[in-house]
């Protein structure tokens, strides 16, 4: 429609056309006008402010993640943005839709370092699929049209939109656009052929899925591909709600809690679909479980882009396409009346239940126990959140994933992830249960994101695992230069007296024996709930213990 509007309401219009409904945000003087204009349209576009530009950055993020479609972050100009591109680092290595706005000078003023004036597409260029820097209001529409259709096309990711301050203010007529037309590429039917018959000829294959563009109907079919085939099926690094964890092909997480044995089988076999994901150098270890250029492994290699194929590794089969048509083309495939690895499928299922079992876990709390009764209590559908460090090997491990999406984890390792993220879970689906993990490290760089759940009522449950030091850091640090340690100690607040000041239910938690006690308080709560686990520094991982890999490297 055309009529006279400011640039902020044209804004508002677009993104509202184009399906946005919720918008996450520091505010800042340099988009005022779309403030003004989301007053008017707030039954239509929910506005989240946030303590910080990485907390908002990183909850826009989680929503597209959640939903498929892009997640919007508003931020103003040179420190807003500054802050915020950690949430667009994490959109491009997570290949998740996402669309930055970010407030910029006016435009006479470009190029004289005006009050917090930074070069924004120099900035985002390499850290965005698409950057473009808006000149006047009447363009909006089609350059949100065009942010949308490239946060979506071939491998999701993110997208800047540049947006002077005068622009948004200015008076234009112009048109709306309607959302442009996505384009997903499609597997050929001789590409789908072959696929089915390098694979009938394997006799230990395995599959790998990962990356972005899934949804949930294309995990349910790849699940049932993979289910006929009796292929085993591993997730890529923070990808495993893609394939039920209780189906029978599913057989662990490739990352930094891979078990030891599924690493070996990965170097074992003879045939690795990767589906979605890069292989990146979490994924393989190092780019070690397959080498790179030549895999020993035949590979077949499913993405959405082509320019990734022969990137890293050249495969035997490059298959280009999105993960919704290929899910549909590969359940259809008729598998072979009898296929030669049933035994090696068996024996990595196997591998998988018995990696389900808790190690010794040393100090007053288990956290293997702890799992244990988390996963007794937690409805199918929960939503998981962490952030980076050691302490996400325990859900990483131990939970069960059943339903995509339920797993909210950054794969560029990026701490202070798991709160924003949650707050958008619960923003977005209020009536799931939500945990945010964190480590005592990875908590206190968001853990002002409390006051946000507070301001718009929202009620995850916080887990945070403390054990007074930047544990991932320590791990290494003890693994080069045993003995050593330096600058990986914290001194922490008291966790559930700070939860309790920003109006939370809160419980610290020393011994294994309390904690079902202060679990099941918490999630009667029916409010924001925090609760503080003090862990043993010994528990330094999932597997082994601090002094284990201090002595081991001093012999």
């Amino acid at each position: 429609m055309t009529r006279s509007r400011t640039g902020g309401e044209i804004l508002a219009d677009a993104l509202i056309l184009q399906g946005a409904d919720t918008v996450t945000c520091v505010p800042g003087e340099s988009f005022l006008p779309f403030l003004d204009a989301a007053w008017d349209r707030r039954d239509r576009l929910k506005v989240l402010a946030f303590r910080h530009e990485g907390g908002a950055a990183y909850a826009a993020e989680a929503h597209g993640k959640l939903t498929g479609r892009p997640g919007i972050c508003f931020v103003g100009r040179g420190p807003g943005a500054s802050h915020a591109a950690i949430g667009v680092h994490t959109a491009f290595q997570d290949s998740t839709p996402m669309v930055l706005l970010i407030g910029q000078v006016d435009r006479p003023n470009r190029g004289r370092e005006a009050f917090q004036e930074v070069d924004l597409a120099a900035m985002f260029r390499p850290l965005a699929k698409r950057v473009e820097e808006v000149d006047s209001a009447a363009r909006l529409p089609e350059a949100v049209a065009r942010a949308f259709a490239a946060a979506l096309g071939g491998r999701p990711g993110p997208v800047a939109l540049i947006l002077p301050e005068d622009v948004l203010a200015e008076t234009a007529e112009t048109d709306d656009v309607e959302p442009l037309p996505v384009a997903l590429p499609h597997p050929g039917p001789c590409r789908m052929d072959r696929l089915a018959d390098l694979l009938g000829k394997a006799r230990r294959p395995l599959a790998v899925v990962g990356g972005g563009g899934w949804t949930a109907e294309a995990g349910a079919l790849f699940t049932r591909f993979a289910e006929a085939w009796s292929l085993p099926v591993a997730a890529a690094f923070r990808c495993q709600d893609i394939v039920d964890n209780d189906s029978p092909v599913y057989v662990g997480e490739l990352g930094f809690s891979v078990a030891p044995a599924l690493a070996r089988r990965v170097r074992e076999a003879d045939l690795l679909l990767a589906v979605g994901t890069r292989l990146g150098e979490i994924d393989t270890n190092g780019y070690t479980l397959v080498r790179s250029p030549n895999p020993v492994q035949t590979l077949i290699h499913v993405f959405p882009e082509a320019e990734e194929l022969g990137r890293v590794y050249r495969p035997a089969l490059a298959v280009v396409s999105a993960m919704p048509p290929f899910a549909r083309r590969a359940a259809d495939l008729t598998p072979p009346a009898e296929c030669g690895w049933h035994d090696w499928a068996r024996g990595l299922r196997d591998e998988h239940l018995a990696n389900r079992i808790p190690d010794y876990c040393p100090g007053a709390l288990d956290m293997g126990q702890v799992m244990e009764e988390l996963e007794a209590r937690l409805p199918a559908d929960a939503i998981i959140c962490t952030g980076a460090g050691n302490y996400t090997g325990w859900p990483q491990r131990f939970h069960r994933f059943h339903h995509y999406r339920s797993q909210l984890a950054p794969t560029n390792g990026s701490m202070g992830y798991g709160l924003p993220a949650a707050l958008a879970a619960k923003a977005k689906f209020p009536d799931r249960t939500v945990v945010a993990f964190a480590g005592d490290g990875c908590f206190l760089m968001t853990a002002q994101e409390l006051a946000t759940a507070r301001l718009h009522g929202l009620a995850p449950l916080v887990i945070v695992i403390d054990n007074g030091m930047y544990g991932t850091i320590r791990m290494h640090q003890e693994a080069s230069h045993p003995g050593r340690a330096l600058a990986t100690d914290l001194a922490n607040p008291d966790f559930a007296a700070l939860a309790r000041s920003y109006g939370a239910w809160a419980a610290t938690v020393e011994h294994t024996h309390d904690f079902v006690p202060a679990l099941e308080q918490a999630l009667a709560a029916e409010t924001l709930a925090l609760l503080h686990l003090r862990l043993d520094p010994e528990a330094i991982t999932t597997r082994t213990t601090l002094t284990a890999i201090r002595e081991k490297n001093r012999s």
